[in-house]
């Protein structure tokens, strides 16, 4: 069984964002040589998250507004976490959005449904996080 691992790694420039990581991971199964297995894709960082929808402009505004009347960022004085910290916000929307996805690899590709896509979730930006790929398979 092959085993294959790498770190891909993000600053956004601001607190939240969407961002399209398919293409990474793809280019990671290529590198992997793995025809049939898994994929994890996980955030190592716990105000950010990895999750699978349709690449969409409205649903991920949707999900921004969505999120927001869950968890609001502001006032900060709201969450017993923001003591020395302002991102307990951001903690609750990476517990929504989720920590990571596994995805099959079949006949050396993502086996994706129609329309989807990988995402990394940015809650608290501003600083350099990574997200994980580990594939095994043959």
């Amino acid at each position: 069984m092959k085993s294959y691992r790498k770190e891909i790694w993000f600053n956004i420039p601001k607190r939240r964002a969407f961002v399209n990581i398919t293409p990474e991971v793809e280019k990671c199964v290529i590198e992997s040589g793995v025809k049939e297995g898994l994929c994890l894709v996980n955030s190592m960082h716990i105000t950010s998250s990895v999750f699978i929808n349709d690449d969409e402009r409205g649903l991920h505004e949707d999900f921004e507004l969505w999120l927001e009347r869950l968890a609001p960022e502001k006032p900060h004085s709201q969450y017993k976490h923001n003591t020395f910290e302002d991102n307990a916000d951001a903690h609750l929307k990476r517990q929504i959005m989720g920590r990571e996805v596994v995805v099959a690899i079949t006949n050396g590709k993502l086996d994706f449904g129609p329309w989807e896509q990988i995402f990394y979730g940015e809650f608290d930006g501003n600083r350099r996080k990574r997200v994980l790929v580990k594939i095994i398979g043959e």
